[in-house]
C-alpha cells in the first residue's frame, strides 16, 4: 500500500461495512494519511477488531436498512469527530443466486433493503452534515454487475445498476456545494462477500475479467481513495471502474 502522508489530516469519515474487506482496506488507508474513522457495520463481534486494525477512533453496529438506526448513528459519529466529511458507502450484501423465474421474494427485497434503501439512509443523513461544512466526498461502492449485470444475480446486478443513476443524480444535486458523489464499479475482488456465492458463480465472474485473476482490496480502496480526497475536485457524478478491464465504457 502506497501511503500518501497526510492526504487525510484534518478529515474525518463514516465507512459503511467497514468491519471487514473494502470498507476496512478503505478504512486503514485514510487513518494511515492521517484521517478520523467511524466504522459502521452489522457485525459488532467484528468491529472489535477492525477497530484496531484501522486505527479508528469509533464504531458503531448498526443495519443500514433500518433508517432510525443510520439517522442515530449519523448523529452520534459527528458527536464523535466533530464534523464529517467523508462517506463511504461500503456495505452490501449478494442475495441468493438462481434464476428469475424462481428466485426468493424475500432475498430480492433484502437486497434492495441493504444495497439500495440502505445506502440512500446514509446519504440522506449524513449529506445535511457535509451541507453545514461545505465540503463533503461520498463514494458509492457499486459493481461491475451494475453495469454489464450477471446471470442468476438479478437483485445484486439491479441493486448495483441503482447506486449508479443514484449517485448521478445526487452528484448533479450537490455539484455547487462542493460535494463530490462517484461511485466505484469494482469486478470481484479477494473479499468475504464471496463467501455469499457458489463457487460456480465465482469461477463465472473470473472467466469475464481480461487480467484473468481476481482484485485486491488495497487497488479498489487505491480509487475509492482518491475520490474520497481533495484533489477529487472537478469530478462527481460519475463511475471509476477497477474491473482488471472488464467493463470499457
Amino acid at each position: 500500500m502506497t501511503v500518501y502522508a497526510g492526504r487525510f489530516q484534518g478529515r474525518t469519515a463514516i465507512i459503511t461495512g467497514g468491519a471487514s474487506g473494502l470498507g476496512l482496506e478503505t478504512a486503514r488507508r485514510i487513518t494511515a494519511e492521517g484521517g478520523k474513522v467511524c466504522l459502521w457495520d452489522m457485525n459488532p463481534a467484528t468491529l472489535a477488531d477492525a477497530k484496531k486494525v484501522t486505527g479508528a477512533v469509533h464504531t458503531i453496529a448498526l443495519d443500514v436498512s433500518d433508517p432510525k438506526a443510520v439517522e442515530a448513528a449519523a448523529a452520534e459519529s459527528k458527536k464523535v469527530l466533530g464534523k464529517i466529511d467523508i462517506l463511504v458507502n461500503s456495505a452490501g450484501i449478494t442475495g441468493a443466486t438462481g434464476p428469475v423465474v424462481t428466485y426468493p421474494i424475500d432475498s430480492w427485497l433484502k437486497v434492495m433493503d441493504v444495497n439500495v434503501n440502505g445506502l440512500f439512509y446514509c446519504c440522506r443523513f449524513v449529506t445535511p452534515l457535509m451541507l453545514e461544512n461545505g465540503y463533503g466526498r461520498i463514494v458509492n461502492i457499486s459493481s461491475v454487475a451494475g453495469k454489464e449485470g450477471n446471470p442468476n444475480a438479478s437483485s445484486y446486478s439491479a441493486s448495483k445498476a441503482a447506486v449508479l443513476g443514484f449517485t448521478k443524480s445526487l452528484g448533479k444535486e450537490l455539484a455547487k456545494n462542493n460535494i463530490m458523489v462517484n461511485a466505484v464499479t469494482p469486478a470481484t475482488f479477494e473479499s468475504p462477500i464471496l463467501d455469499q456465492v457458489p463457487q460456480s458463480h465465482i469461477d463465472y465472474m473470473r472467466s469475464k475479467i481480461p487480467m484473468d485473476r481476481f482484485g485486491q482490496a488495497p487497488e479498489v480502496a487505491a480509487a475509492v481513495c482518491w475520490l474520497a480526497s481533495e484533489e477529487c475536485s472537478f469530478t462527481t457524478a460519475a463511475t471509476l471502474d477497477t474491473s482488471g478491464g472488464r467493463t470499457t465504457y
